[in-house]
Formats: C-alpha cells, structure tokens, sequence
C-alpha cells in the first residue's frame, strides 16, 4: 500500500527527520514502512497495517507540531510507540489540555498516555500512589497539581515530604545543624517548586506556613486538613512510616505517593512500605494506584534504554 500525505508546513519534515535526515532510516524501521518526500508530500509506502499506523503517527506529530513550532526526539519515539496502543478519549483530551503555566511561561501538560492517566486518577481520587522508573514525570506533575489547587483555592496548603533515608552516605557526614544535614534530601522538592512557581513565590508562601517542605518524620502525630499532600521516594518508607502518613489525612485534603520500586535504598532485610502497601490497599474505594513504565519517561531517550538494561541484569543477578 502507499498513500501521499499532505504537508501543509514546509518545515515539518525537516523537523521530523532531523538534521540530515539523521531519523528518517530510524522512523522507517521503527514503523516498517518506507518513507519519501516531494514536494508538499510525504510518501508512505509498505503493508497495509504499518501504512494505517505510520499515517496516525504522522498526523499527531504534524498537530504537535502546529501549536509547539518544534519536534524533540523523545516527542517522536512516543508517537510511534504509542501507535500500536489505544487510548480513549478522556486520555487524548487530557495529552492537549494545558495543566498549568510556569512562571517563565511554559505550558505544562501531559506528555505520555501514563501522565495522563496519573492527572486523572489525581482529580478523581483522595489517595493515588505513583510507581514506576525515574523520568517519568511522578513527583513533577504532583507538585503541579499541588500549585494548581492551591490556585483554584481547593486547598489551603501545599505539604511536601520525603524520608530521610541514606542513599550510601551518611548524615554524619554533611556539614551544618539537622536542617542542614536534612536539606540536601528535600532539594529535588525545591528545585521542581522554583520552576514552577518561582522563587520568589515560593519563599512567600513557605514563610507563610501555606508550603511546607519536611522529613517524613516531621509528619507523626499530626492531622493535615485542607491540604495537597506529596510523599516523594516512598519506596524508601518502611511498613510503619508508610501507614502512619496515610493516617495523616484530614478533611478537604488529597495525598500522592510518588515512588520507584526498582530504587530501594532501605538496609537489607527491611520491607518496603510501598511494596507492602500496594497489596493491602488496591481495592480500597477513593485510592488509585498508577504504574509507569519505560515509554513514561520524558528525559533524554538514553535513560530508557538503561532502565532496559537493569530490567534485563537484575533478574540474572
């Protein structure tokens, strides 16, 4: 089969294949079709299937391209592989809506099916667990559904933990009071803050008391009413820590637990409370639990092929 594709914008084929045509032979093998140019027309030609699905990748990139004026590699990997999945059509409607803007004005919205289905299950549920592999966009979309219910006045504040569990270091090693030794944990929770809603903002509202950024042992004995609450690295809780911040939430409020099981760091023979958690909990009403996986991740295309890598070692070791 081969059918002709109209290319209304005369710069998108330069964008789709790259400098040189550096992707072409890659998006050819990829989608087992060949792939030629002329004119304002970009020609499709193999097995009937592989023509259909080459064709939807094209028109979803062609509309991404319209409104970003760029294509990223990563953008056009996930088109392709997204094109042998279906999504319905609250996903696709959620892969276009713009969640928020940043302060430096940059829109945010889902980039994959796995984000989208994770800001769903957020404003859907009271309690949603997030696991899956680093680059997945977890804790980051979190914080922006934090600030954007703050903004809409939903909660009063926003709460952001993390357990302070040694990642191979050592506190007793780290300069300064507890705060200080404390800090370097609880940066990864600044710093998506700052891009998001800018430093300035940021230092107001936490002076305030209206964000709250803390160990997760700072959370014990406490009540959190009317609050957006994210419990960041929570593969690195234990079976304790992890039930008594689910027993933290009070009324008006809405709890994420961000994680990857992959990165334990917790001493050897001590049980993951998110591991544990995900068999008590998972038919519980109003709680959701999402899963990521490696066609999630939305950082350099290189960080999927090493999460490949480790999935393909560990069972061996």
């Amino acid at each position: 089969m081969q059918i002709q594709v109209q290319i209304p914008e005369y710069d998108f084929i330069p964008a789709l294949f790259g400098s040189l045509d550096r992707r072409k032979k890659w998006l050819e093998d990829a989608m087992d079709v060949r792939m030629g140019q002329n004119d304002s027309e970009l020609l499709l030609e193999g097995e009937e299937p592989a023509v259909r699905r080459a064709r939807r990748v094209i028109d979803s990139l062609q509309q991404q391209y319209s409104r970003e004026r760029s294509l990223d590699e990563q953008q056009i990997r996930y088109a392709v592989d997204m094109a042998h999945k279906e999504a319905d059509d609250e996903i696709h409607r959620l892969m276009n809506e713009i969640l928020l803007v940043t302060q430096s004005g940059r829109s945010l919205k889902a980039k994959t099916q796995g984000q989208a289905r994770y800001i769903r299950a957020i404003r859907e549920n009271d309690i949603v667990f997030g696991i899956g592999p680093a680059g997945t966009g977890k804790t980051y979309l979190a914080m922006a559904m934090a600030v954007d219910a703050y903004r809409k006045k939903s909660v009063e504040r926003i709460i952001l933990t993390r357990p302070a569990v040694e990642a191979g270091e050592t506190l007793g090693f780290l300069p300064g009071d507890l705060q200080e030794k404390i800090d370097p944990y609880l940066r990864p929770l600044y710093d998506a803050l700052f891009d998001i809603m800018g430093f300035e903002t940021f230092a107001k509202l936490k002076e305030k008391g209206q964000i709250e950024v803390a160990p997760l042992a700072y959370m014990r004995g406490r009540t959190l009413d009317n609050a957006f609450i994210i419990l960041d690295e929570a593969q690195n809780t234990s079976n304790e820590q992890m039930k008594m911040f689910l027993t933290r939430l009070g009324y008006g409020s809405k709890a994420v637990i961000t994680g990857d099981i992959t990165q334990i760091d917790l001493p050897r023979g001590r049980q993951s409370g998110l591991v544990t958690v995900s068999k008590i909990l998972h038919q519980v009403k109003g709680i959701s639990f999402v899963t990521f996986t490696r066609s999630d991740v939305v950082r350099h295309p290189l960080v999927q092929r090493i999460i490949d890598a480790y999935e393909r070692y560990e069972p061996k070791k």
